[in-house]
């Protein structure tokens, strides 16, 4: 078949060159040829989870689209769900976050709103959707309302209703399983199909909601929530638990409180203000262990009276799947002030060991590091040091003298800023840029909150955040960070009560910290055109060689835009969220950007070698599948936008052409 835009091409030229012109044609379509056949012979995979599989390599043996046919990819089919606000209606605004999973062959997706829907994965076409009728339509903060998976339990192949699960959270705090055939509820989980996680949890209803995809492990589906920062000390609780999954029974409740702290057995309700999870969660059902990526306890700012309870915050912590008992943990940032959760899954690979394959979690930060540790034990496969930071922060607090830096691979984030870093279009925005920095401290990683104001360098939104890495079948990881920094500015709890507007207007964020001795100012630091004031690549795309712990490239990713506003779209990189699959093909595709690209890169070289605009931001993780021999190799992506961006709907196929 000839391409489109070829076919266009040649009935212009027929048009002006009429038969002779159709003969030199013709003579160029046979030197030059078509798309070459497509390519059957190769494997067929599916996507049964948020990252591929339950251990997140968001990876792919499909062989199909190379870096040799990858331009040649098309639209094969666009499904649009509606569930879109933009916040003007008093609602919060919606993105569409969803990473699809592949039900036989059926996609299944989540919305904003929270609806589930399943789709023919070859067609686009809708077979049924279930609408959960959300009570809670504002949410507090600047986060928009999303949903990011869901999850299936296979069950058997009983043809009884509800023998195959699919288990979706919602930000109504309710886990509801539902009839993979049909999408009807499942009437023996829970009551009438539902169960209510605000059960033991203190708290408004949008200080505590989920938007990440429960996971499904044997017979039991555990589930973690979103607790909304800086509101006050005694935020809910970030308990995780874990229900059957044919009943909807309470199995076992992980309560985050150090050793020796936990809450006797006839307290009402669970621990507040302990570290949530509300990133994705990992399983290796084989050895009994799921892993959890926490975030801080509360509030991220101020940790001089949290009386110890970030002993598990920004952490790996490894529980046993079938009791929910700690098997070990991984402490990333001691007593963490500066929102540095652990952000994304815990990626389960094996490094090739001298002796054989070492099963090992590798955990990407915020900060720009990468750590490789024993599956079973928790014990790093190479040296973590434990270097000295900066001290002397706000009175009240207390500092963590040191700490942990891995040293196989090298960080992926620089960690130092000053005013002889500015950067600007102009000489003009430049030296604005140096005189902005200059007015606040900077003293490296790790510089802590101070009255007169800090600069965050990784900011809170990484480096690296919830997309995750990939890890090809040769041991290269994949990983896209932004970098921009921020000023985080304590302000004294009587200044912060006499002031007469305490709204926050984006991008700047204020935040009351209650029951703590200061409130929260956060703001980015951006130059008077309001681009960030340190140097580009201001979003990047990273290859490491895990193996000899070496950055094999590193390529910017994204341009100014759809965000710049003037028609000058340079490629700059550009803040991202979302994450990257890598495939057996030699590609690795990304959305994530401010742009609305789906972009695919040579995974040898980083050259971007294809490039498809969307009608959306893509802030989410594209997948790929091939459902049989005599099929294709579609490529997804789910184009709906961010709090930056338009708000969208459009879940998007691609595939070479017939």
């Amino acid at each position: 078949m000839i391409p489109r835009p070829t076919v266009r091409v040649i009935r212009s030229v027929r048009r002006c060159l009429g038969a002779f012109g159709l003969v030199l044609i013709a003579l160029v379509l046979i030197g030059c040829g078509g798309p070459e056949a497509i390519d059957y012979s190769g494997p067929v995979a599916g996507w049964d989870a948020f990252g591929g599989d339950a251990g997140g390599l968001q990876y792919s043996p499909l062989t199909q689209v190379t870096a040799a046919n990858v331009t040649d990819l098309e639209l094969a089919w666009v499904h649009k769900h509606g569930d879109i606000s933009d916040g003007s209606d008093g609602t919060t605004r919606t993105s569409y976050n969803v990473a699809p999973i592949l039900v036989d062959d059926t996609l299944v997706v989540c919305t904003g709103y929270n609806r589930v829907i399943a789709i023919d994965a070859e067609t686009g076409a809708e077979r049924w959707a279930f609408d959960p009728e959300q009570r809670l339509t504002k949410l507090r903060g600047p986060y928009p309302r999303v949903c990011r998976g869901v999850a299936h339990w296979p069950g058997n192949d009983d043809p009884a209703p509800c023998s195959s699960r699919i288990l979706t959270a919602t930000v109504d705090s309710q886990l509801i399983a539902i009839d993979a055939a049909n999408g009807k509820p499942c009437e023996d989980f829970g009551t009438h199909g539902r169960v209510e996680l605000r059960e033991g949890v203190d708290g408004e209803p949008w200080e505590y909601y989920v938007t990440a995809p429960p996971l499904v492990v044997g017979d039991l589906v555990v589930v973690g929530a979103l607790v909304s920062d800086n509101l006050r000390a005694d935020a809910p609780s970030g308990v995780v638990r874990a229900f059957d999954v044919r009943s909807g029974r309470l199995a076992w409740a992980w309560d985050p409180v150090p050793p020796g702290s936990e809450r006797p057995a006839d307290a009402e309700g669970y621990r507040p203000g302990t570290a949530n999870v509300w990133s994705i969660m990992s399983a290796d059902a084989e050895r009994d262990l799921i892993f959890i990526p926490t975030g801080n306890a509360a509030p991220d700012y101020f940790a001089g009276n949290r009386g110890g309870l970030d002993y598990y915050s920004s952490a790996t912590v490894a529980l046993r799947a079938s009791t929910g008992q700690v098997v070990w943990r991984r402490q990333y940032v001691h007593h963490d002030l500066w929102d540095y959760d652990t952000p994304s899954q815990p990626t389960l690979w094996d490094f090739p060991g001298p002796d054989g394959p070492i099963p090992v979690v590798v955990q990407s930060t915020k900060m720009g590091h990468v750590f490789i540790l024993h599956r079973e034990t928790g014990e790093p496969l190479f040296p973590i040091e434990e270097r000295p930071v900066p001290q002397n922060g706000v009175p009240l607090e207390t500092l963590s003298p040191t700490q942990p830096f891995p040293t196989h691979v090298p960080a992926l984030h620089p960690s130092s800023f000053g005013p002889e870093d500015a950067w600007g279009f102009t000489s003009y925005d430049q030296g604005k840029c140096a005189e902005i920095i200059a007015r606040y401290r900077h003293d490296g990683i790790f510089t802590p909150p101070t009255l007169e104001g800090s600069i965050q360098f990784p900011g809170s939104a990484g480096g690296a955040n919830w997309g995750g890495v990939a890890i090809d079948g040769s041991g290269v990881l994949f990983v896209n960070q932004t970098r921009m920094p921020a000023v985080i500015k304590l302000i004294p709890r009587a200044e912060y009560d006499a002031m007469p507007d305490k709204t926050s207007t984006y991008p700047a964020e204020l935040y009351p910290m209650k029951g703590t001795p200061y409130a929260l100012s956060r703001f980015p630091l951006l130059s008077p055109f309001d681009a960030p004031c340190n140097a580009p690549p201001w979003g990047t795309l990273t290859a490491v060689d895990l193996v000899k712990g070496e950055v094999l490239w590193e390529v910017a990713l994204g341009t100014t835009r759809d965000q710049a506003p003037f028609p000058m779209w340079l490629s700059l990189g550009a803040p991202n969220l979302g994450g990257p699959l890598a495939t057996a093909g030699g590609l690795l595709f990304i959305g994530a950007t401010t742009d609305k690209f789906l972009r695919a890169f040579d995974v040898r070289s980083g050259e971007e070698i294809w490039t498809q605009r969307l009608p959306f931001t893509a802030n989410s993780n594209p997948i790929t599948y091939r459902l049989r021999p005599d099929g294709k190799q579609y490529v997804l992506i789910a184009a709906g936008g961010h709090g930056w961006s338009e708000p969208g709907d459009a879940l998007m196929a691609f595939a070479l052409p017939d």
